[in-house]
């Protein structure tokens, strides 16, 4: 019954504080699924007033760091609420994202790299400038991160060349750069990773 209360809109954000910690993950990860199967559907009319909220909550759900599936779900929904509602948010929400780049928190900060992908591959003419500020960022956090990091940040960089199109002629160059030096990464998942982003320059 408790997860029938994660079947809403906006997060019963009092259902889920009812809970013991180590259950709370799965309520939060029934809603996303709820989330993800009711927005696709949705009519702009239907989210419009309850869009802000949502944002919200998803954004606060990223700063807890949550692991693959719910970062996953978060990036997806965010893009789904942008491309169905509003997408005036979404130039706020990259610039939050970015700032969580900056801070010192690496688990919120993969799944802000995460997110980050899902948005600029489905909305990233829609971006404005802030590509810029977000690669630079993403380039700088590459040299330190381990490889889980190095890995999604790879992954990120070609959701972000495939959703600027032409508009990010002027990155593509340094990440194509830099991608051809991490095809030698320690670690398998990264390599083929850079080769996935090298592969749409040949493309």
């Amino acid at each position: 019954a408790m997860l029938e209360l994660a079947q809403s809109l906006i997060l019963n954000e009092e259902a889920l504080n009812s809970l013991p910690e180590n259950k709370r993950p799965v309520f939060i990860y029934e809603w996303l699924c709820f989330l993800n199967k009711v927005l696709v559907a949705a009519q702009k009319n239907d989210i419009r007033e309850c869009q802000p909220r949502i944002v919200e909550q998803l954004m606060q759900q990223v700063q807890y760091g949550p692991g693959p599936p719910i970062r996953t779900l978060i990036g997806r929904n965010l893009a789904t609420l942008f491309s169905v509602g509003d997408p005036f948010p979404l130039f706020n929400t990259v610039n939050r994202c970015n700032e969580v780049l900056k801070s010192k928190d690496e688990t919120a900060k993969l799944a802000t790299v995460v997110v980050i992908g899902a948005l600029y591959e489905r909305l990233g003419r829609l971006v404005g400038r802030s590509y810029e500020d977000t690669v630079q960022l993403l380039l700088k956090m590459l040299k330190n991160g381990d490889s889980q990091m190095r890995f999604e940040i790879m992954f990120t960089f070609e959701h972000i060349i495939n959703g600027l199109g032409s508009a990010g002629n002027n990155i593509h160059r340094e990440i194509f750069k830099l991608a051809k030096t991490y095809i030698c990464d320690r670690a398998m998942p990264v390599r083929s990773a850079a080769a996935m982003v090298l592969i749409i320059k040949i493309l």
